[in-house]
C-alpha cells in the first residue's frame, strides 16, 4: 500500500469522525461547526460530558489523556442515556463509529448526568 492511498483513507476516516461529532454537538445544543476546530472540539466534548472546560489541558498530558478520554467517553454515553459499556467500547475504543451511532441514531441528549436516578432525567421531558 502506498502513502497516497493511506493518506486518502485517513482523510476519509477523519471526515466521517467530524460528521459524527458534529451531529453529537448539535444534538447537545452546541455549535456543530466546533467539531472542525482543534482543541475547541475537545472543549465542546467536555461540555457534552458535563466536565469543566479546563479538562482540555489534561488531554495534552501523555498517558493522562488516555484515562481522561475514558472518563469523558463514559460521561458522554451517560448523558445520551447509554451505558458505560457503550462509552468504553463505542466512544473510547471505536470512537468514529460510536459518535456516528450517537449522532445519527435515536439517542437523545438528556443533559448532564442524564441517567435515571440522578435527578436531571426529568429535564429531558
Amino acid at each position: 500500500m502506498d502513502s497516497t492511498s493511506t493518506s486518502v483513507g485517513g482523510l476519509i476516516v477523519g471526515v466521517i469522525a467530524i460528521v459524527g461529532l458534529w451531529r453529537v454537538f448539535t444534538k447537545a445544543g452546541l455549535p456543530g461547526w466546533g467539531a472542525i476546530i482543534p482543541l475547541y472540539n475537545i472543549y465542546l466534548l467536555m461540555k457534552v460530558a458535563g466536565r469543566p472546560g479546563w479538562w482540555v489541558v489534561l488531554y495534552l498530558i501523555p498517558i493522562v489523556n488516555i484515562i481522561v478520554h475514558l472518563i469523558v467517553s463514559m460521561d458522554v454515553a451517560r448523558n445520551f442515556g447509554k451505558s458505560k459499556v457503550f462509552g468504553v467500547v463505542g466512544l473510547w475504543l471505536f470512537n468514529v463509529i460510536g459518535f456516528l451511532i450517537l449522532g445519527f441514531g435515536d439517542a437523545r441528549y438528556v443533559g448532564e448526568r442524564g441517567v435515571a436516578g440522578t435527578g436531571n432525567m426529568a429535564a429531558a421531558y
